[in-house]
């Protein structure tokens, strides 16, 4: 990339954010000392993975108003947890955020890491997330890749093209960052991709990185939902939630929770707590 391409690009990502730039999703405010709180930058972070911006503020907020630290999140129970985060779906997320939460605390006395490689040792946590957490939480310099960055990218640099890979786009982040403020260029690349994604389509799919979203209707995914909600109003036996939900997947699908720790089976009643 050219001197010239890359002022152009620049300056259409940053003119975009002039105009149109969302200043007021609640993971943008400052906190009153001008500071940005990285346990509100990693709730929403989790919070916004295949859930739309619109979905997530409520919740953000809800959730924050009950787990206003990370001591009080580490010290909540994971039923009161997943009662917050009820209507996001994905629901593991919410458990990777609470055991998130403990290992701040434990291992770090309530005080994040400012290292990727240690918040990628966080449950939950990969590499973009981290990234993300430090751009927006320390304004550090930084390279990552999410949705709507790989969508500016792939409009702007690979529109001929299919199958571009996540290290090509990482390329093209890391040359064009601004490295005197971070925070607001990666904001900006998010606005700037959200708006291409209404008006030129999900550029996305010429992704490598790309997999299609099943269909929910029917899905377990669907399945998994209703199980929490429905063991979030009081413990069941396995009987009481076939007679409620009548899906022949149901066994598999409360064995599977169990395992992975979202569901509690006690004396034949399965529970979260």
């Amino acid at each position: 990339m050219d001197k010239k391409q890359k002022a152009r690009f620049t300056r259409t990502v940053w003119q975009f954010y002039e105009v149109q730039g969302r200043r007021d999703l609640p993971w943008r405010e400052p906190k009153k000392n001008g500071t940005f709180d990285p346990y509100a930058i990693m709730v929403s972070e989790i919070m916004l993975q295949q859930t739309q911006v619109q979905r997530v503020i409520p919740k953000y907020r809800d959730f924050l108003a009950l787990f206003p630290t990370v001591e009080v999140l580490a010290a909540a129970s994971l039923g009161d947890v997943m009662r917050v985060w009820n209507g996001l779906g994905y629901n593991r997320r919410a458990k990777f955020l609470w055991q998130a939460a403990q290992v701040v605390v434990a291992q770090y006395h309530g005080v994040f890491p400012r290292e990727a490689k240690a918040l990628v040792a966080l449950p939950g946590i990969g590499t973009n997330t981290a990234g993300a957490i430090l751009a927006y939480a320390y304004n550090a310099p930084v390279v990552f890749i999410e949705t709507n960055i790989r969508t500016v990218y792939i409009h702007h640099f690979f529109a001929d093209q299919q199958q571009v890979e996540d290290k090509a786009i990482t390329l093209l982040v890391g040359e064009t960052l601004d490295e005197q403020h971070p925070r607001e260029w990666y904001w900006a690349l998010m606005d700037y991709g959200s708006y291409l994604k209404q008006t030129v389509g999900n550029k996305t799919r010429a992704s490598k990185a790309y997999v299609k979203q099943s269909t929910f209707q029917g899905s377990n995914r669907q399945l998994r939902g209703a199980l929490i909600r429905t063991l979030l109003d009081h413990p069941q036996t396995a009987e009481e939630l076939q007679a409620a939900l009548t899906d022949e997947r149901l066994a598999d699908t409360l064995s599977q929770l169990v395992r992975e720790g979202l569901v509690h089976e006690r004396a034949g009643r399965f529970s979260i707590t």
